[in-house]
């Protein structure tokens, strides 16, 4: 294992590129680029070799933005909770569909589950999608359609 300077000086460029096709924001691309080699240094030692360093990254770099995407959903979701007001009984099951909903996704296998999240959460097109798998727009087209099928089967009805 190379030094962790030279790790980044080797990856960042990479990182921050994949992290711009994820969220479309120079500056908060950066901001992810950042926290992925702060994560990346506090578990370099889960580091086991079986892929490249860069997808090892990238990963990283997905699972922060995923964080980032929830943690500022939730406080969109309690401004607009200050807003309007909300009956409890209502707020229960639309948290009760919500946790059914994530639960289900997080079942499925790859790469339906990542697809999934990166054109619901993430808003990406299915052109940036196929992009960032080195695939087809079709393909991820298709992904998805099978995904929210997964879905269905399972009891999750709700489109996008």
């Amino acid at each position: 294992m190379g030094d962790l300077h030279e790790i980044y000086i080797k990856y960042e460029k990479d990182v921050f590129k994949f992290l711009m096709c994820l969220c479309h924001d120079a500056d908060l691309a950066e901001e992810l680029t950042q926290e992925t080699f702060y994560q990346a240094v506090n578990s370099i030692d889960r580091y086991n070799g079986e892929c490249k360093m860069s997808v090892w990254l990238c990963q990283i770099a997905k699972h922060s933005y995923y964080k980032y995407i929830e943690k500022h959903k939730r406080r969109n979701e309690l401004s607009q909770d200050t807003r309007t007001s909300v009956s409890p009984e209502t707020e229960f099951i639309h948290s009760e569909n919500k946790i059914a909903l994530y639960r289900t996704v997080h079942l499925l296998e790859e790469p339906y589950k990542e697809v999934l999240l990166l054109r619901i959460l993430g808003g990406l097109s299915f052109k940036e999608i196929g992009d960032i798998h080195f695939k087809t727009e079709n393909w991820a087209r298709v992904t998805f359609y099978r995904a929210k099928t997964k879905l269905r089967e399972r009891g999750i009805t709700k489109d996008e």
